[in-house]
């Protein structure tokens, strides 16, 4: 914290174009060392090479982007004000910001928060999940060599107890988390108990209980092919995976039948072999917790595959439930839930979707435009999907991030996102004190 404290001092004090431009050399780095990045998080993440690949082409997008959106949103603002009166509007970074990240998104969640901060002319002390601490540290030397002073950005390892300690360190200027509700809520709590400690922000990303609506209008092969890529890609470990299926009885038998033959056409295997689907889950707890879930709804268990039998492979699951309540807490994994839903009871389907209290993604198939204009009205989410897969939000075009239990806002890879990290100032300046408005004066005029 020390370090990051004297980084401040000096980054602060860093041009905008110059942090700008840092962010761009960044991204360079990033593409020039692409292959390295992949095999680490292959290696170390889990990661199919296609989720790889995506990945550093998305932490690529947020060094870009955030760059761009800093060099026109962060410059001083002239605000109205009267005659013989200049107001000005300035951003300025608000300190030494803790950035925690999560293991699902190791490189680009872990550097579109780090460099958010930093081009808003906050330090950052960043800490990484502990199951992929690899990919961070390489992402770290690349941001010195970009030119981000050391000081500025300084790397801390280390399980809950690190990030736990550094939460509690009053002279931090922030947080941006990405992790479980629970670890948010506790955060949050931190940050207010200690009455000496400033006001700082909270910029939280957490999951969701995040439900698929599908109507009887809806084309089947591509409601297949959507969940599944929604519900098993990542091993079903992201933010925004599919976990509830809801399906209108119409179409329920037919729609089921078609995704237990998709699901059989998965591959589950090493990461490393780029025909592998399905990855392992990301460490032995992780496994441990959704295997002894799935064994518990054996009885209710619609579709299963047969994983490898050496390895973490929490194989591709579906599970029937009675009611969308059946369903109380996210299973971080590659396990579906569905239930069915009468025709003339969409938007009481929507209400106990939302009464869960989660509002990350949703998804909607639907040929119909008012149907899709209805779930849009009612549904509490940050993120809705229509007619395609609910993962893979693109940085720029499709701002990440949730509400209620979901998160903070502002979304990630959006337009607010920046001034978030950022603090503002206003001078007003009465420039009659010096005998005159100048602006109103003209030299010509007065040789007339």
């Amino acid at each position: 914290m020390e370090r990051a404290l004297r980084g401040f001092e000096t980054w602060s004090n860093v041009g905008l174009d110059e942090r700008a431009s840092a962010l761009d050399r960044l991204a360079e780095l990033l593409e020039a060392n692409r292959a390295k990045l992949m095999a680490i998080l292959v290696d170390e993440a889990k990661k199919t090479i296609g989720d790889a690949l995506g990945e550093v082409r998305e932490a690529v997008d947020f060094c870009r982007y955030y760059a761009a959106q800093a060099r026109s949103g962060l410059r001083p603002i002239e605000l109205p004000g009267p005659t013989g009166e200049r107001n000005l509007l300035r951003y300025a970074g608000r300190g030494a910001w803790v950035c925690i990240a999560p293991w699902n998104f190791p490189l680009a969640i872990f550097l579109g928060q780090v460099a958010a901060a930093l081009v808003t002319g906050n330090s950052v002390v960043a800490k990484p999940a502990p199951q992929t601490p690899r990919i961070a540290a390489l992402a770290v030397e690349l941001a010195h060599q970009a030119g981000i002073p050391a000081d500025a950005l300084v790397l801390v390892t280390g399980g809950p107890e690190v990030g736990a300690a550094l939460v509690a360190d009053v002279r931090i200027g922030g947080v941006a988390f990405t992790g479980s509700t629970a670890t948010a809520k506790r955060i949050a709590r931190s940050l207010v108990e200690d009455d000496d400690r400033p006001i700082i922000p909270l910029i939280a990303e957490t999951g969701g209980i995040n439900a698929m609506i599908v109507d009887s209008t809806a084309l089947p092969e591509q409601v297949v092919a959507d969940v599944v890529t929604s519900a098993f890609r990542s091993a079903g470990q992201r933010c925004s995976a599919l976990r509830l299926l809801l399906l209108q009885e119409d179409v329920a038998d037919r729609t089921l039948d078609m995704l237990k033959g998709a699901m059989d056409t998965l591959i589950i295997g090493d990461p490393f072999d780029p025909a592998t689907d399905v990855g392992p889950v990301i460490d032995q707890a992780a496994y441990d917790r959704l295997m002894a879930y799935r064994d518990s709804q054996a009885s209710h268990t619609l579709h299963t595959l047969v994983p490898p039998a050496e390895g973490l492979f929490v194989p591709p699951t579906l599970i029937r439930l009675s009611a969308i309540d059946d369903l109380t807490k996210e299973w971080f994994g590659p396990i579906l839930h569905v239930v069915t839903w009468k025709s003339g009871v969409l938007a009481e389907t929507i209400a106990r979707v939302n009464a869960k209290g989660f509002g990350l993604t949703m998804g909607l198939h639907s040929r119909i435009a008012r149907t899709a204009e209805e779930v849009e009205a009612l549904a509490e989410v940050g993120n809705l999907y229509v007619n395609r897969s609910m993962i893979g939000a693109i940085v720029g075009s499709q701002p990440f991030g949730g509400e209620s239990l979901s998160g903070t806002g502002p979304k990630a890879g959006g337009p607010n996102y920046l001034h978030r990290f950022c603090t503002e100032r206003v001078t007003s300046t009465d420039t009659t004190s010096a005998g005159g408005n100048a602006s109103l004066l003209s030299l010509d005029d007065i040789g007339g």
